[in-house]
């Protein structure tokens, strides 16, 4: 009976969200903005309810065009789109967002991707308005701006950005933005963890909303090390899974693994061999492609049965030990699409006066060679998680046969996991990804193969059991930087 599949959450699944609204011209954005500058992190999104507008019939389209059509009602926003959404990306899942072009008063045929966020701010003049959204929010902002200042923020707005005329500003500002502030937007006040007068220029709250966001990821970032431990722990009794394939251990194979390892080798002969080696490793990656059945007749006139790729196939590179596969795959299979995953791994280090100072940890000394810096760090290094940083998938992925992701290495494996976990919530099916490793520590493995007992990895080599036996040195070694 095989082993129960085990369940694994990353970072960005349960995302915090900040709910930002206040009256039209409030300076919502501009506090959005301002708090993102504050916490400097590359996973925190701002998604704007102006999205999210209803599409409008040909008739309110003609009524939009004489400034007469109700913008500022809750009745214009489609909310079970918006709360689809955001339950989507609470959830951890990809979620594609509308575009609403203000000049053509419609949604354009294109959307925007949004997936992996840690902190979402959601900005709209009805940000706190739906019950159902007030359900999933972490904080509660409201943005307080007199009057005046709101309108002629508007008009600024509206001219420069929308195209509209002064007349028809102000025509909407009495007829629709002034009541409806009344009637809809200020009672949310009341709903509010924080209201923030003079938007950006209030920078102590700005920083209260910052600390209290950073807080919350310190801790989300201790449990999700502490989840990557259970797995571990979880995994370490089972068996291999039958979906690891090891090279066979040829005389050649085992050569090129000698040689590979030796600390003196040059890098020109390093690249020689490891590519030799990767080719071997793509090759076999690729028997686990689709192929049909077919006939070709020969240029000697007799017939030959052999096999046809039936399907796409693509390769996603985990950077930047990934890079170093790249030229046996355009070697083996010179069209296949490919895409990139950046995912660095960070450990924090206690500095000199008990501050915390973060490094990467992709890389390290290679195989013989000592670190000058291992005994100071024994007692100061805390291990980190890894932070997804960067995607860029090829288009219908879902729809390919056969999707590798390489990888030099499988040291810790947390990288990997989540590299999985990437092209999983992207569409593409667990049967259909194989991982294409050279080297790869055992409890790493079994670990990725407990959460995802569907794909296959294919392995150059299988080091020991502890997570750190295999250091990622074989990028630096194969770049030379």
């Amino acid at each position: 009976m095989p082993p129960e599949r085990a369940q694994y959450s990353p970072p960005w699944a349960n995302t915090s969200i900040i709910g930002i609204a206040g009256s039209s011209g409030s300076g919502k954005t501009s506090l959005a903005l301002a708090i993102c500058a504050s916490l400097n992190l590359p996973w925190v999104v701002i998604l704007s309810m102006d999205s999210f507008y209803n599409p409008l019939t040909p008739e309110q389209s003609v009524i939009a065009f004489k400034n007469e059509f109700d913008f500022d009602a809750p009745a214009a926003i489609d909310f079970d789109l918006l709360v689809d959404k955001i339950r989507d990306l609470k959830m951890g899942k990809k979620a594609d967002v509308p575009i609403y072009s203000f000049e053509k008063h419609a949604r354009v045929e294109q959307s925007k991707t949004v997936y992996s966020p840690h902190v979402l701010i959601l900005e709209g003049i009805f940000a706190l308005h739906d019950e159902r959204i007030l359900d999933m929010l972490d904080l509660k902002v409201f943005a307080e701006a007199d009057g005046d200042l709101c309108l002629s923020r508007r008009l600024l707005r509206d001219v420069r950005e929308r195209g509209r005329d002064i007349e028809g500003c102000i025509k909407q500002w009495f007829s629709f933005v002034k009541p409806n502030f009344h009637k809809f937007v200020e009672p949310q006040r009341e709903v509010a963890d924080l209201i923030v007068p003079r938007g950006i220029e209030n920078q102590v709250a700005i920083s209260m909303i910052s600390d209290r966001i950073r807080k919350v990821l310190a801790q989300k970032s201790k449990l999700h090390q502490v989840e990557l431990r259970r797995l571990a722990a979880h995994a370490a009794a089972n068996p291999l899974s039958s979906n690891v394939l090891m090279l066979p251990q040829t005389h050649q194979v085992r050569g090129l693994n000698t040689l590979l390892l030796d600390p003196s080798i040059s890098r020109e002969d390093f690249i020689f061999y490891f590519d030799r080696l990767a080719t071997m490793l793509i090759e076999r990656a690729l028997q686990e492609a689709p192929y049909t059945p077919t006939t070709v007749s020969t240029p000697q006139g007799t017939s030959y049965t052999g096999y046809l790729p039936c399907a796409t196939i693509s390769a996603t590179l985990l950077l930047r030990g990934g890079s170093v596969l790249e030229p046996a795959l355009r070697r083996v299979l010179p069209s296949a699409l490919t895409g990139r995953i950046l995912i660095q791994t960070a450990t924090r280090k206690h500095g000199p006066h008990g501050g915390l100072l973060s490094r990467s940890s992709s890389s390290g000394p290679g195989p013989g060679e000592e670190d000058p810096d291992a005994e100071s760090d024994k007692e100061l290094d805390i291990p980190g998680e890894p932070e997804l940083h960067y995607r860029g998938l090829p288009r219908d992925l879902p729809s390919h046969g056969l999707v590798l992701l390489l990888d030099s290495q499988i040291s810790s494996g947390g990288a990997a996991l989540m590299a999985v976990r990437v092209l999983v919530d992207h569409g593409v099916e667990e049967s259909k990804i194989v991982f294409v490793t050279w080297c790869a520590a055992m409890r790493p493995v079994k670990r990725l193969m407990a959460v995802f007992p569907d794909i296959k990895v294919v392995v150059g080599r299988m080091g020991g059991e502890e997570e750190r036996d295999e250091k990622r040195w074989v990028a630096d070694k194969y770049l030379g930087c």
